[in-house]
């Protein structure tokens, strides 16, 4: 889906790929960057899903590309990044969301756990940082921003290989923001905390019976040890990767931000 626009306008305007856009922080980061001016291709496995957000972004006067692809799949990536790209010409900002949770005791945790899990948020991570470099290093110029976690800063209980993935997106951020410094792209990545979405219904529930406490318990007590007092909205994450979207940020590369009202610290 896209709007129709001149050669020239287009030529002007900013181009941002998201994965995981179906929905949740995906979804907000993909509005707020169609309302900071962006032509936006949005990615996810639910087809319907970015769908419907296309939509919401033409109804922001932008233009949209729905592009569905498995990140787990290096040359379904690949793809993607060329279909945006051969769409709009050019990829300025590229936001690497798209990831999964599972919850389960570190001693239980299988092979086929880590396998799925590793597959999705750092294979796929760093197929994303490959391709858009790629593309980036011609254009001279470009803006990498990955998903990180709180639980990429500590682990977390009933979280330890979902942290480890988010330990190792840090470690790409890193490493990437060096080796492509030279060709003008910065890495960064952003850390959430608690977040009111899908995800952390998922978390609540499987804690709820690995602890053995009510439905809701486990999120209660944790959002009442956030010290701003309140539950993270995806808007709040969306707010934070619009700064590193944006010129403001030029000056910035290799840092994971924590955007989690204090938790870590608290």
């Amino acid at each position: 889906m896209m709007n129709k626009h001149s050669d020239t306008c287009e030529q002007k305007q900013r181009i941002a790929l998201v994965t995981g856009a179906g929905r949740g922080i995906g979804r907000a980061i993909a509005l707020r960057l169609a309302r900071d001016g962006f032509n936006v291709a949005i990615n996810d496995v639910n087809i319907d899903a970015i769908q419907q957000v296309a939509l919401e972004i033409e109804d922001l006067g932008q233009s949209s590309l729905v592009v569905p692809a498995d990140i787990s799949n290096r040359n379904e990536v690949f793809s993607m990044v060329n279909q945006v790209v051969q769409h709009f010409g050019q990829l300025d900002v590229l936001v690497s969301n798209a990831g999964i949770v599972q919850v389960k005791p570190l001693l239980e945790i299988t092979e086929q756990d880590l396998e799925k899990i590793f597959r999705i948020n750092v294979f796929g991570t760093l197929f994303c940082i490959q391709s858009a470099a790629e593309q980036m290093k011609k254009q001279k110029r470009g803006k990498i921003i990955n998903a990180s976690s709180t639980a990429g800063k500590r682990g977390v209980e009933f979280l330890g290989h979902y942290a480890a993935t988010k330990f190792s997106v840090i470690g790409l951020t890193q490493t990437a923001a060096k080796e492509l410094a030279p060709y003008g792209i910065t890495v960064n990545a952003y850390c959430p905390g608690i977040v009111g979405t899908d995800m952390w219904e998922k978390i609540d529930q499987k804690m709820s019976e690995y602890l053995d406490v009510p439905l809701g318990d486990t999120l209660k007590k944790r959002v009442e040890g956030i010290p701003l007092g309140r539950i993270e909205q995806p808007e709040d994450v969306a707010s934070f990767v619009s700064y590193l979207a944006s010129e403001d940020s030029n000056y910035m590369t290799g840092q994971s931000v924590l955007i989690d009202g204090g938790i870590v610290f608290s």
